[in-house]
């Protein structure tokens, strides 16, 4: 038997890319199971998704606590998350990063595998959706599945759900992923991973009567105005450039943004100066502060 752990936020396809992959494991005539776990649900919030391989049928149903990959869909989340807990000697971490393996810094005894693959989604899919093209990686990192398999698996997860074009385009996905996968042994740490501690509420804590009240706990702030502490522009593929010079002060994009990042650079005598400033480190790149902008003031780059 062989485990995989896919680390992913909300909306990046974790949960497609382990039912896959596992479809894949299938077709190579082996027993498999795909399922995710949900904390938040909602777009960005980390996720989990697992997939378990056998020659023989699979009667464990928990979650995978010694996995021997690991999947990650966004290296935002090697700050937040430890994506090497459980890992057996020997595993192998399979990143998509534009920086190389032996950048990240996860551990002796491992394997780690990158590949910009949202690089390759938005070249091939055209928008930045990578559980495809990490699959790919996972095939040329790990060997555990042919790539052929991987075409298959794509085929029948992704054409029942999406249809069969965008399905082979998800395959075309794959395998230019495949082709820029590269690996090396893992290195030390710098330091050790920081677990937060989770917030689980006693008696004494709970609102009354449900009401959502701020409050500090150990493992900081929750409820009403907690989104401070969670800076999320880590989330973004693309990031808003200003050109200041072209920008009237017309605040379209203040009114639009939807997470409430954008102000306008005031004069003392409370008129506006041409200008913006934008908060990254919530915002999550949406664009539409770009869409909206009359004079094109503000483009989105990778």
């Amino acid at each position: 038997m062989f485990e995989v752990r896919f680390h992913g936020r909300g909306g990046q396809g974790a949960v497609m890319a382990a039912q896959a992959l596992a479809s894949a494991a299938f077709s190579e005539g082996n027993y498999a199971v795909a399922f995710p776990y949900f904390g938040a649900e909602r777009r960005g919030a980390p996720v989990l998704a697992f997939t378990r391989v056998d020659s023989k049928k699979i009667y464990r149903k928990t979650q995978v606590y010694e996995p021997d990959f690991v999947v990650v869909l966004d290296d935002s989340l090697l700050e937040m998350v430890d994506v090497t807990e459980g890992l057996k000697d020997g595993g192998v971490v399979v990143v998509n990063t534009r920086k190389k393996p032996e950048e990240l810094a996860l551990g002796e005894n491992i394997k780690v595998a990158t590949v910009d693959a949202t690089g390759v989604a938005l070249e091939v899919l055209g928008q930045p959706i990578t559980n495809s093209s990490i699959l790919g990686a996972f095939a040329k990192a790990t060997g555990a599945v042919s790539m052929d398999a991987i075409e298959k698996g794509i085929m029948d997860i992704f054409g029942n759900k999406i249809g069969m074009k965008i399905a082979e385009k998800n395959c075309r996905a794959a395998k230019a992923a495949y082709d820029r996968t590269i690996s090396a042994d893992g290195r030390p740490r710098e330091k050790e991973f920081e677990k937060k501690p989770k917030w689980l509420p006693d008696v004494k804590e709970l609102p009354i009567g449900g009401a959502g009240v701020k409050m500090e706990t150990n493992a900081g702030m929750i409820g009403p105005g907690s989104f401070l502490e969670n800076k999320t522009g880590g989330w973004r593929t693309f990031m808003p450039i200003v050109e200041n010079d072209k920008c009237v002060a017309c605040q379209l994009c203040w009114y639009f943004c939807p997470e409430g990042c954008i102000t306008m650079v005031p004069y003392d005598n409370n008129r506006f100066k041409k200008g913006i400033a934008i908060d990254l480190d919530y915002c999550k790149g949406c664009g539409i502060c770009a869409h909206e902008c009359p004079t094109h003031a503000i483009e989105m780059k990778r």
